[in-house]
């Protein structure tokens, strides 16, 4: 009767909530509203600049902001052409580079995007420097756009909903029975749904970050090569795959080499498309030129 009630509470959270990741096709939870996500997000952005300490090194920031203006740009051209251009209200982008020598960066829901300096670090100032920098803020930026963050608080929420309707059942039981159910049902759902869960999304980050890097103009190879570097970084200390949060680096590199391909014959012609150069014709009494809007000049689909 207990797995009844719960399967029943599962089944109609899940198909009353239920939406899509437009780039992957991956059906998503949401059960929690946009605008709580937001406000969160936008406080919890807020709450860590205060305490961050903003880089000074203005031509760093520069680099960061230039591939950064120019992954906002891709995104906001895949939603604009793909029809959620509802979304991009909820978009007021930000870049940051902060000091801060861990490998690291984020992108809060509604376009708020920080890159730390450890990871500039880490990827140097090779010629294919602004590639793989492409590739870290794409993959940042793909957490937003697909919605992750709110798709794992409703994770989170439905959880939740799950251990209210055991707590119910069990309410005789005596309290020491009460909180051992508990910590069973936490550790099934945490390590058998949502860091499962949870290195899906790093996945399909992934990939969308190296859809948008081939949109902005960027080389997506250069993804395989930011994370051969970090997994040098992390000298094998990755934790065991069914305790971590992410995906290991070597899973990353065979994916990213297998969807590479496809997404350079399916979104490689699109930046040239956006930034091809001004076409005259000149016909007997006039002449007439043509200039494609560079930047927002997106056709995909």
């Amino acid at each position: 009767m207990m797995k009844k009630i719960i399967s029943l509470a599962v089944a109609t959270a899940v198909l009353t909530a239920c939406s899509t990741v437009s780039m992957t096709g991956r059906k998503q939870l949401n059960l929690v509203s946009e605008s709580e996500i937001l406000s969160a997000s936008l406080s919890e952005y807020q709450s860590y600049m205060k305490t961050a300490k903003v880089s000074t090194d203005a031509n760093a920031t520069a680099i960061v902001k230039n591939v950064a203006q120019r992954i906002a740009a891709a995104a906001e051209a895949y939603l604009t052409a793909t029809g959620q251009t509802a979304d991009l209200q909820n978009y007021a982008w930000e870049f940051n580079l902060t000091q801060d020598a861990n490998l690291n960066a984020f992108c809060m829901p509604g376009g708020k995007i920080v890159v730390y300096s450890g990871m500039l670090g880490l990827i140097g100032n090779g010629a294919d420097r602004d590639d793989e920098l492409a590739a870290v803020i794409g993959h940042e930026v793909g957490h937003a756009i697909a919605k992750h963050g709110q798709e794992r608080a409703s994770q989170q929420l439905l959880q939740q909903m799950g251990g209210s309707v055991l707590g119910a059942v069990v309410g005789g039981a005596s309290t020491q029975t009460q909180q051992a159910i508990a910590t069973a049902y936490g550790m099934g759902t945490q390590y058998g749904a949502l860091l499962p869960f949870s290195r899906k999304h790093e996945l399909e980050a992934d990939y969308i970050g190296i859809v948008l890097a081939t949109i902005a103009g960027y080389d997506a190879d250069a993804a395989v090569t930011l994370w051969q570097k970090m997994e040098a970084a992390s000298g094998g200390s990755n934790p065991a795959p069914f305790m971590s949060t992410h995906p290991s680096s070597s899973k990353r590199i065979s994916e990213l080499q297998k969807s590479i391909p496809k997404v350079k014959a399916e979104y490689g012609a699109v930046y040239q498309q956006a930034t091809a150069p001004a076409a005259t014709t000149t016909t007997k009494n006039s002449t007439k030129t043509t200039t494609t809007n560079k930047g927002t000049g997106f056709k995909i689909g």
